[in-house]
């Protein structure tokens, strides 16, 4: 909290270059911009089509564990503009949906909410579902997910320990219904998934399982960046 609270009060330098005035400038941001299709290796069973804005790496990386793990809060405007036009170019080039679509986040655990004082993904989402409202697509905000139990740390975990560690650890709660009913089940229009990173995929896809299992139309998934780890 406290982190977060000097993030407002004190003088912003950007994560990437220093430059004084905004937490990541457009100057380091801009050329590592690049929304595409990125599939982990090995790819999980149930893992829908992936987006992310980025690598993971430079500048992009400093500034999510800045936000993520410093509450450097500033960063979650560049970062949600990041993940609003990786939904957007998902949606546009690959999984053209008619209408208005779901943006679901993947929960944080309660125990890493209480360690850093706030709910990272949940501000990103929130902020994302804004912007691309603000782009003209009628995205919703759908709190859908949340943790059934509890997991294990993933580091250090390879692709296989993780897909097990996170097999049925999120349920669906009873979200309010989208207000542009399409389909039967709980979540009538369809979804697309958001997360920051996209490691493994096996969050990803144990999100979509759930999501699935109830219904729901998963169209893609989308992040803030991907790693080039392989397993």
């Amino acid at each position: 909290m406290l982190n977060a609270v000097l993030d407002v009060l004190l003088p912003r330098a950007c994560v990437g270059c220093g430059a004084a005035g905004e937490p990541l400038c457009g100057e380091c941001l801009g050329p590592l911009v690049a929304p595409a299709p990125r599939m982990p290796v090995p790819c999980p069973a149930g893992l829908p089509g992936c987006w992310s804005g980025a690598r993971y790496e430079g500048p992009v990386r400093r500034a999510v564990i800045a936000y993520k793990e410093r509450a450097q809060t500033g960063l979650a405007a560049p970062l949600a503009a990041l993940l609003a036009l990786t939904v957007a170019s998902a949606l546009a080039e690959a999984h053209r949906v008619e209408g208005p679509f779901l943006v679901v986040p993947v929960p944080s655990a309660r125990r890493a909410v209480r360690a850093r004082g706030h709910d990272p993904m949940d501000r990103l989402a929130e902020r994302a579902v804004r912007a691309l409202r603000r782009l003209g697509h009628p995205a919703v905000l759908c709190r859908a997910l949340t943790p059934a139990r509890r997991v294990a740390d993933q580091a250090g975990l390879g692709a296989a320990e993780r897909a097990a560690n996170l097999a049925g650890s999120l349920r669906v709660t009873a979200a309010p219904r989208s207000p542009h009913r399409t389909a039967p089940g709980p979540l009538g229009s369809p979804v697309v998934v958001v997360d920051d990173l996209v490691t493994t995929g096996a969050t990803l896809a144990e999100a979509a399982r759930a999501l699935r299992g109830s219904g729901a139309e998963v169209v893609c998934a989308a992040t803030v960046a991907a790693t080039r780890r392989r397993f």
